[in-house]
């Protein structure tokens, strides 16, 4: 996995106001937004700034006391997010309203908290319901509530701790010269047979694609490549370099996708930094619980990918972006 600071060199040619200016009118122009051309020049500077203070925030996060880490590494998230705001809409944003972050958390009981069972509720406006609809055509998300074990399940690098090796959340899809492999146990973990899996991918993906059923195993083909951001189960694992379906078939969270998944926990956990101290405190020194290394390797992951799923988005999804998906 790519260190958070070592990915922004990807992100270089943006600090160039003529590049970022250049970049800002092709996306303008995409979505047929009058005078894109002043529009681009008018946002070039926000737009590199977002990015760069972005980087400032994460390359602090990565040398900060772990009890801080959360808090910083939200802010970067936020600021990438809001470059890629600027991409689509030159406007953002139009009112105070869009500048919450549209997410709240529940009032917490002080004794036998538990992290992995909290929950976010999402709210009608702010920053998440900005990108869910902006960024990936997702709407009709307002009032949902999701748990944090939920949320984690769906992150794959999140497999290998202890609190999910009584459950496997993910399989890999393994490149071959024919397309991908599964191993044919995705049947009973789906509970359904080949025709039917089959049908159910097209619909969580909406992709075409191509599935038969080989000896030990089913060799899945489409004619586009996997995407790193979409509103779907199968998602990437930077460590292993693949894609990999998730096994939720039954999950809230199985098609969100995995940039809205780390806003939510990431925004829970730098409210619980800076508001719940004592709770946080004494998660610091005594660890009690899995709600610890379910933490800090969030953090580790999320530290890293976000600004690698970011970059792939304006570079690759920007200008094939999903179809109007409604849940």
């Amino acid at each position: 996995m790519p260190e958070n600071n070592d990915y922004f060199d990807k992100y270089t040619p943006f600090f160039s106001a003529s590049s970022s200016q250049l970049f800002l009118q092709k996306c303008y122009t995409y979505e047929k937004i009058e005078d894109a051309e002043k529009k681009s020049y008018e946002n070039c500077y926000p737009f590199i700034y977002h990015i760069e203070h972005a980087k400032i925030y994460y390359a602090q996060s990565a040398i900060a006391p772990l009890s801080i880490q959360p808090i910083l590494s939200f802010y970067g998230f936020s600021l990438l997010l809001k470059a890629c705001l600027l991409t689509v809409n030159p406007n953002y944003p139009e009112s105070t309203s869009l500048l919450a972050h549209g997410v709240t958390t529940r009032k917490r009981k002080k004794q036998q908290y538990d992290f992995l069972k909290d929950e976010v509720k999402t709210q009608k406006n702010g920053l998440f319901t900005s990108i869910a609809e902006n960024l990936f055509h997702i709407k009709h998300l307002e009032g949902e509530k999701f748990s944090m074990e939920s949320l984690l399940a769906e992150i794959p690098e999140m497999q290998t701790l202890t609190w999910t090796h009584s459950k496997k959340n993910f399989v890999s899809l393994i490149p071959t010269s024919d397309g991908m492999e599964l191993p044919s146990s995705i049947l009973d973990s789906y509970q359904m047979a080949t025709s039917r899996l089959l049908e159910f991918l097209k619909v969580k993906t909406d992709e075409v694609y191509d599935l038969k059923e080989l000896k030990g195993k089913l060799l899945i083909k489409t004619d586009k490549a996997f995407k790193f951001n979409a509103p779907s189960p199968i998602r990437y694992h930077t460590e292993k370099d693949l894609f990999m379906l998730s096994l939720n078939k039954n999950s809230a969270v199985f098609s969100l996708p995995e940039l809205l998944i780390h806003y939510l926990i990431s925004y829970n956990l730098s409210i619980i930094a800076r508001y719940e101290t004592e709770w946080w405190a004494e998660l610091l020194k005594t660890m009690p619980n899995d709600d610890y290394p379910s933490i800090v390797q969030f953090l580790k992951v999320s530290q890293a990918k976000m600004p690698f799923l970011v970059f792939k988005w304006l570079e690759t999804a920007r200008f094939n972006p999903p179809d109007y998906i409604e849940y």
